[in-house]
């Protein structure tokens, strides 16, 4: 994990063992403070911010970053990503067992766990018992037009979910079988290694099924640290309060009920300039995704409020196991040929939208496969990708029947602006293929909700996408391209493969992948699969993603990761003693 780093005059950043357990003058208003164990402290309301609404918090709908942030701070699955280590610690579950075989997982459930109070219960959140999970496995297999997530989670991996699913299995799923109140047994297809890591997925939540019942997919009564207000809607809003769950089960190491904060805000900002002024304002605690050239103003402009004892400021930078990329409507007349997808990919300039559009923000061009260069023991060096090759590029749409880009039609390119980020590359896009190929690019720019559900259908050319892995192992990003289930009739949806590609090549050595017996194996056999996606060109790879954050540094317990995970159950608010430096983490 990458600590928090120092600043230098120069803006030279140095590196430091610590993450954000330090602070500074700077304060929460109106926030009731109280001691706990080791110095820590309850109280506060801690101000993020993000660039999209929600759309929905219904578990088997959530398909984003933003959804995520939120929904796994509601509700909770079995088991949990620990924030500092990205170890798969318990959540629901207090342990669990899984047979020699690999196929047979039994989690013994943790007493006294409650719902939050809802009117759904009477009032009163009641005790979750291992009737709940197997109700929510049940919601997760569910053929329902909002859920997009059992494709991803349990479909050919728990056993009878697909029958379950197809409305073929009465009398719930095969591979779900409750032993008592606290005990619950989850029986595989096959042997799938990062099978736990599938679990921490928020469209596998625990939910009662009273909730349910009486809000349908609007239901956000879960078990987690923090609990939505009741008439709060989470959609089309400026802002997400969520408030403390008094009833949660959670304690730290020192015996300290979590979570420490009176309530989490995540306040709806579509500019980066903007969320940067309310930064310095004081008004946000955490920004998250900075362009670099931000970061040097705000360095150079205000280097002492990073090089104090203690510091204001706090900034981390660290690559991600994220990629940003573009993808093909396949069934597209003119994109349905693998020479115009492969003139496209050579056509662009990576290295230039990195240097004049993103001003040095990310971790390096998208030149080899979708899988970002962060997976140990997993080598994109191996997989053909795509640099700026013009004289490639026209020979390829001359070959497809469009020489000079005679006869080729224009191009819808849909996209969430994202911040603004999103529309200055899209520009930069369009003009090198209008300079470079002659061809035509029409953007629209639509709200982030609209773009998920338009990709599904195929409702333009292009997509601007991004994915940041659920769970570090690279099939996370190749599940993506699978073709079996991908609808004959273009009028259903494609989810995950939003693309439609279809290789039946591909397919095979991507379930061979899920399979195999070591990881070795399995990352030679993705890798393999990955580089005939990438011959076969579906998507347009642009960068791998390099995040930068700044911290108020009163701000303590908040860690940072590849995945972007967050944890704010264990975030407090702490002043640093004057002369004090930054301080290791947990300190």
């Amino acid at each position: 994990m990458r600590g928090f780093f120092a600043i230098c005059i120069g803006i030279v950043l140095v590196f430091s063992s610590c993450s954000g357990d330090s602070g500074s003058s700077n304060s929460t208003p109106d926030s009731k403070v109280a001691e706990a164990k080791g110095g820590k402290v309850y109280g506060g309301t801690l101000n993020i911010s993000q660039s999209e609404n929600l759309h929905t918090l219904f578990p088997p709908s959530i398909l984003d970053v933003y959804t995520h942030t939120v929904a796994s701070h509601v509700f909770e699955s079995l088991v949990k990503f620990d924030a500092k280590t990205l170890v798969i610690k318990s959540a629901i579950a207090e342990s669990w067992k899984i047979s020699e075989d690999g196929l047979i997982y039994t989690f013994k459930i943790k007493r006294g766990i409650k719902f939050h109070d809802d009117e759904a219960f009477g009032g009163e959140g009641r005790e979750l018992t291992a009737n709940d999970i197997q109700f929510s496995f049940e919601l997760a297999c569910t053929k329902h037009e909002q859920n997009v997530m059992f494709v991803s989670t349990l479909q050919d991996r728990l056993l009878g979910a697909n029958e379950y699913y197809a409305g073929a299995q009465e009398g719930g799923i095969e591979g779900v079988s409750v032993v008592d109140d606290y005990t619950i047994q989850l029986t595989l297809v096959n042997a799938f290694s990062p099978f736990l890591s599938v679990l921490t997925s928020p469209a596998l939540s625990i939910v009662p099924a009273e909730a349910y019942k009486k809000y349908g997919t609007e239901m956000t009564v879960g078990t987690g640290p923090f609990m939505i207000p009741i008439g709060q809607k989470i959609n089309d809003a400026s802002k997400i309060v969520l408030i403390r769950n008094p009833n949660y089960h959670q304690f730290d190491s020192l015996g300290n009920q979590l979570p420490f904060l009176d309530s989490l805000q995540i306040i709806i900002i579509d500019s980066k300039k903007a969320e940067l002024e309310e930064f310095e304002k004081g008004n946000l605690h955490i920004v998250d995704g900075l362009p670099a050239e931000s970061i040097r103003k705000i360095v150079e402009q205000q280097i002492a409020n990073f090089q104090n004892k203690p510091p204001k400021f706090l900034l981390d930078r660290g690559p991600t196991m994220g990629t940003e990329y573009y993808e093909f409507n396949t069934q597209h007349e003119a994109l349905s040929d693998k020479r115009v997808r492969q003139a496209l990919n050579y056509a662009i300039d990576r290295n230039k939208i990195i240097d004049k559009v993103l001003k040095g923000e990310a971790y390096g061009p998208g030149e080899n496969g979708i899988c970002p260069p962060i997976f140990s023991g997993y080598d994109i060096s191996s997989i053909g990708g795509y640099t700026y090759d013009l004289n490639k590029a026209k020979e390829l749409m001359a070959e497809a029947g469009y020489p000079n880009g005679m006869n080729f039609p224009t191009l819808k390119l849909e996209l969430n602006s994202g911040g603004h980020k999103n529309t200055s590359v899209a520009f930069e896009i369009q003009k090198q293929l209008m300079d470079n190929l002659n061809v035509n690019i029409d953007l629209e720019v639509v709200p982030f909700a609209q773009k998920i559900k338009d990709e599904q259908y195929g409702r333009s050319d292009i997509f601007r996408s991004a994915w940041l892995a659920d769970y570090p192992n690279p099939q996370n990003f190749l599940f993506l391209f699978y073709g079996k289930y991908v609808p004959e009739d273009l009028s259903e949806p494609s989810y995950p493969n939003v693309t439609r590609y279809k290789n039946a090549e591909y397919d095979k050595l991507y379930e061979q992948a899920l399979v195999a017996q070591s990881k070795e194996e399995s990352y030679a056999l993705l890798a393999q699969a990955e580089a005939i996606m990438m011959e076969d060109a579906p998507i347009m790879v642009l960068w791998y993603n390099e995040k930068y954050k700044l911290i108020q540094s009163n701000v303590r317990n908040f860690y940072t990761n590849p995945m972007n995970h967050r944890d704010f159950s264990i975030v407090y608010f702490k002043e640093l003693s004057e002369g004090t430096a930054i301080t290791a983490q947990g300190q």
